[in-house]
């Protein structure tokens, strides 16, 4: 199966999750997404969250896994942790998996990820989304809370040096900054298919990421 961009998923995620998270005013995190997690039809999402973070944008990857009829695995650090991130979700209706850990070991045991989300704040989280098991189909991989990272952080630090390529990538001040990734695998096309067009490499001299642009 093809990494490819379904807005009709995309937009019944969205609505789904301003009903659920009651926010309605403007887009926010949780909708956005939820939205984009549905679109690209993930079928393993996995998020990790700390005591004190959102639960709302685990309720919009919630929505967005049982609507692609995915797999939602959130990494918590500790027991306590997941006590209150489950009793959290439980009153929101929802029950992802749950799974106790260090984010870097857990990530190494899930394969076939194709939507990551990690919270910028947390440490080695650059790390956590280096040792993610990515879908030979690709993946979407998505920093939270992205204003109040270190400014040396760079996607070409998480991609280089193995299977993936960065295709894409995104800041949006959305939220606290969110910083999305597009990164395509040696396994699959990610959706994209060479078709007898050429693809043309373009490094951003400012912030050194790579661009790939059909031509």
């Amino acid at each position: 199966m093809k990494l490819v961009w379904s807005p009709e998923s995309a937009l019944k995620a969205y609505v789904e999750t301003v009903k659920s998270c009651e926010l309605c005013r403007e887009s926010s995190v949780a909708e956005l997404v939820s939205a984009m997690a549905a679109g690209w039809n993930a079928k393993l999402i996995v998020e990790t969250w700390s005591q004190g973070g959102v639960i709302t944008t685990s309720v919009g990857l919630a929505i967005a896994s049982r609507l692609t009829g995915g797999r939602h695995v959130c990494i918590v650090p500790d027991e306590q942790s997941r006590s209150k991130y489950a009793e959290a979700m439980e009153k929101a209706g929802m029950s992802p998996e749950i799974v106790v850990g260090q984010p870097e070991e857990v990530m190494e045991r899930l394969e076939g990820i194709d939507f990551v989300v990690v919270d910028s704040r947390q440490k080695e989280f650059a790390r956590v989304l280096r040792l993610a098991k990515l879908s030979n189909q690709g993946a979407v991989l998505v920093c939270k809370n992205a204003s109040s990272r270190s400014s040396s952080f760079r996607w070409r630090a998480v991609v280089e040096g193995g299977s993936r390529r960065l295709v894409r990538s995104v800041f949006l001040p959305v939220g606290k900054g969110l910083d999305i990734a597009h990164v395509a695998t040696s396994g699959g096309n990610s959706g994209l298919s060479k078709g007898g067009k050429r693809w043309i490499k373009h490094i951003d001299a400012q912030s050194g990421e790579e661009h790939v642009i059909r031509k």
